[in-house]
């Protein structure tokens, strides 16, 4: 004998009305948790940087770098430039920002124009991609792209020099430059006389 189904009662309008009330005390609950997460979430970041300013006069705890460089934030299209367009933007042409390139990868060293722009100590960088100079110290004879016959320490210098400017507080990368094949018959270029093994202190 099959036992009879007992169906659920139907709720009455006071059971109804008491369940409405606790989901919705139950979203009033989570709603004040968010609030309650958010606003101590805001304190934290506000005490963070005020503290930041008090005690290192900067917002940043001192860090300037890849970070808190805004352009490194902005999107925009990698640039593709050959060697006579990138000889353009050498700081003479106020209006044209300042490049500088180094083994290919090109930066926008604007910022920088006391340094770049004509009469700066780096002029010669600008505008050009001389990352042999970069390590040989020879900034009239070096002022090429060509690698060839450099050391492995060397080799590592241009890369702590690419790493110096992927991560300015200022300077950004912008694309790169394309460079025509070196000839290997060409000879390599000789080293100066008054070669050092760096370029000097970055700016």
């Amino acid at each position: 004998m099959t036992k009879p189904i007992q169906r659920k009662k139907p709720l009455g309008e006071k059971e109804e009305s008491s369940t409405i009330n606790k989901q919705g005390q139950q979203s009033k609950d989570t709603s004040s948790l968010f609030k309650a997460l958010v606003t101590s979430l805001l304190w934290i970041i506000f005490i963070f940087f005020i503290t930041s300013q008090l005690i290192t006069e900067s917002w940043t705890w001192g860090y300037e770098g890849k970070w808190t460089n805004i352009n490194n934030y902005i999107p925009r299209k990698e640039t593709v430039i050959s060697e006579e367009q990138l000889m353009r933007y050498d700081g003479t042409d106020s209006r044209l920002p300042i490049y500088i390139a180094i083994d290919g990868d090109v930066y926008d060293v604007s910022t920088g124009s006391g340094w770049y722009a004509p009469g700066g100590s780096y002029h010669h960088f600008a505008g050009r991609d001389a990352a042999r100079a970069y390590v040989t110290g020879c900034f009239k004879e070096h002022i090429t792209h060509d690698l060839r016959g450099l050391t492995n320490d060397q080799l590592k210098g241009i890369e702590h020099w690419k790493k110096f400017y992927q991560n300015h507080r200022s300077y950004f990368r912008v694309g790169r430059v394309l460079h025509p094949p070196i000839d290997d018959s060409t000879p390599i270029p000789t080293l100066c006389a008054s070669a050092t093994k760096q370029k000097p202190t970055g700016k």
